[in-house]
């Protein structure tokens, strides 16, 4: 098995969310090809989950999980001495690869654990809530995102918030016949930017981010309407901060709260390096897959970027990792 080869042929298939079929498709014949039982679990449409097992082992107590999605746009491959570029080198293609070998390493030792490939990551976990209601038993669940190749101690939350404001349209020679929507956004905006977010010991502070602002007519239209795309990452759970931003909207602008998800505390083994991913992953939707577990090659800093790359030597240590781990976990519940 090749991995930087095989690592480029999966960048090479497009599959930003929703598009995944054809990865999955190839990701299924390279698997049978090495020898396993491989199960593709129906998520919507011709979309579909990948579960992977041996046939000397079909329910294994260990599985090593990541997604197969990405974000667009999709940017194809290429490579440098030390370095392997393309959209979803890092998040996820490269992990799927150390996953795949990491499996066969540990196979040559007698060891069998499963692999979970999963659609929808990027945009609600989808695969991940259909694979939860058809879980396999196994006791432990290591998950691959872009860490650096350490251990995550905690990964924070979301919460995704709507903030819509509405107006009544006038001519804007005659500002006093309306009613401005986007004033009354910009208002609660302004208000809810002052929220003190709360801060965890081990995770650090609830941050903010208004990505997206969208309202009005024209600029000789007073705007009847308007909406703030809000995205809070969480470090605790999110009662408080969802009746805080309901108070700092007031009368000006209706929270809609869209998403949320949990602000997680993950397990360790000891001896590896261990950080806190501010991002999220599927781990909070795949509750009765086992005890989770948060580590990848390759940094989140330079996922969804259109530089995006994954150091091969981290690609490379990242299979002796994964199956360390595994072996560690396996002999303590033993």
């Amino acid at each position: 098995m090749d991995l930087f080869a095989l690592t480029r042929k999966l960048i090479d298939i497009e599959s930003t969310t929703g598009m995944e079929a054809k990865v999955g498709e190839a990701l299924a014949g390279e698997l049978t090809q090495l020898g396993y039982r491989v199960e593709q679990i129906p998520v919507e449409g011709d979309r579909f989950d990948i579960w992977a097992t041996h046939p000397d082992q079909p329910r294994p107590e260990l599985a090593l999980s990541t997604h197969m999605d990405t974000v667009p746009p999709f940017i194809p491959s290429s490579e440098t001495a030390d370095r392997i570029y393309g959209r979803g080198s890092c998040d996820a293609k490269g992990i799927i690869v150390a996953q795949i070998a990491a499996a066969e390493k540990l196979r040559g030792d007698g060891i069998h654990v499963g692999l979970l490939f999963l659609v929808g990551e990027e945009r609600d976990s989808q695969g991940a809530q259909v694979a939860n209601e058809q879980p396999r038993g196994v006791k432990f669940l290591i998950n691959g995102e872009p860490t650096e190749n350490r251990l995550a101690v905690a990964s924070k939350g979301t919460l995704r918030v709507e903030l819509v404001a509405r107006g009544r349209m006038a001519h804007s020679a005659y500002p006093e016949l309306g009613e401005s929507a986007v004033e009354k956004l910009l208002d609660a905006l302004h208000e809810v930017r002052k929220l003190k977010l709360p801060t965890n010991s081990k995770a650090g502070p609830c941050t903010l981010n208004i990505g997206l602002i969208e309202g009005g007519r024209a600029p000789n239209v007073i705007p009847d309407y308007a909406i703030a795309h809000l995205l809070f990452r969480l470090v605790g759970p999110a009662e408080e901060l969802r009746r805080q931003v309901t108070a700092a909207a007031g009368d000006k602008a209706e929270p809609n709260f869209i998403l949320e998800i949990p602000y997680m505390e993950l397990g360790t083994v000891p001896g590896i390096e261990t950080m806190i991913a501010a991002f999220t992953t599927d781990i909070p939707a795949l509750t009765r897959w086992g005890t989770p577990l948060l580590i990848g090659p390759g940094s989140i800093h330079v996922a969804h970027t259109e530089g995006e790359y994954i150091e091969k030597k981290q690609l490379v240590d990242a299979v002796d990792l994964y199956a360390r781990i595994a072996r560690q976990l396996l002999v303590t519940k033993a």
